[in-house]
């Protein structure tokens, strides 16, 4: 298991899931029944997606959610302990574990519909789940636990000086001032622009880094957005590939760049405002490549790359 004691730890609060993944070759109308062409039960939920890409990146991950006492939780449990990744936040509920049920398209692309199950009974966090995020320098959080865990979790990065990380996804109505008090937000296009009112992806990402936080607005092939307090940096590309699985594109993006961002950062506190543009479009590059890798390979979990297999691309 990782060393939690090393210098920059990554909590992550989220979701568990176990993905049901059907490929075809396009998605039925209302009323048809068609033959998919198969059929696959892979780990997944945006909080473990992203905990299992820091960590193989190299990360020291805690996390912290729900899952149930049947199959699927024991079978989460043992991707967590076999991926390193520090469970003693991860609850065991009356409720059974969450699913997602993916399709996935011949052209890569996907649709997926989340049955929360046991994420939906984490609304508050223990004393000892308090303390894990105190004791880290990255909380991470995505949109698939109940509002009341965000709010708490956040609470706590703010007392504690944790560098807090958002994918809002999916977009949900968030208490007034929440997304000012992230250090980083991380839409795709469709949601900056739900969470914002602009169509403009740049535009979206001026908005959402106003007031001296960092923001990225993923674009899929086209790369991503990167901006700073108010100002957009520039566009960053996308690494060209054949997407055969588009799924975890965006949560390994998340989890490799929060793992660079913690393996280049010096001994300390890690602000929004001590970060560099040198060192946040590094980390950009870094979880570009580790995306781009993950598209080519099915499923969530099972398609991430390791550091050493970004790290042969980009020597």
């Amino acid at each position: 298991m990782n060393d939690f004691s090393a210098p920059h730890r990554i909590v992550v609060l989220g979701s568990a899931n176990m993905d049901l993944v059907v490929t075809q070759p396009r998605l039925p109308k209302p009323g048809e029944t068609m033959f998919g062409t198969g059929f696959s039960t892979v780990p997944g939920g945006k909080g473990l997606n992203q905990a299992v890409a820091a960590a193989r990146q190299g990360g020291v991950v805690e996390f912290i959610g729900a899952v149930g006492s049947d199959g699927y939780g024991r079978e989460l449990r043992d991707l967590v302990s076999g991926e390193g990744i520090g469970a003693e936040g991860l609850a065991e509920t009356s409720e059974p574990t969450g699913t997602a049920h993916i399709s996935v398209l011949d052209s890569g692309e996907n649709s997926i519909v989340v049955v929360s199950g046991a994420n939906n009974t984490v609304t508050a966090l223990t004393a000892a789940q308090e303390a894990r995020i105190r004791e880290s320098s990255f909380l991470v959080m995505q949109c698939e636990l109940p509002v009341a865990a965000l709010e708490a979790g956040i609470t706590v990065a703010r007392e504690s000086g944790v560098f807090a990380v958002l994918t809002p996804a999916p977009v949900m109505p968030l208490p007034a001032g929440f997304l000012a008090s992230v250090d980083l937000v991380v839409p795709n296009q469709i949601e900056a622009a739900e969470l914002t009112g602009e169509s403009d992806p740049a535009r979206a990402a001026e908005v959402l880094s106003a007031g001296g936080t960092w923001a990225i607005v993923t674009l899929g092939a086209e790369g991503c957005i990167v901006a700073h307090d108010g100002a957009v940096l520039g566009l960053a590309p996308a690494r060209p590939v054949t997407a055969v699985d588009t799924t975890a594109a965006g949560d390994t993006f998340v989890g490799a760049l929060v793992a660079r961002l913690a393996a280049r950062s010096a001994p300390g506190a890690v602000s929004a405002a001590g970060l560099t543009d040198e060192r946040m479009i590094d980390a950009v590059r870094w979880a570009t490549v580790a995306s781009s890798i993950s598209v080519t390979r099915a499923g969530a979990t099972s398609s991430m790359p390791t550091l050493a297999e970004v790290a042969a691309i980009l020597a």
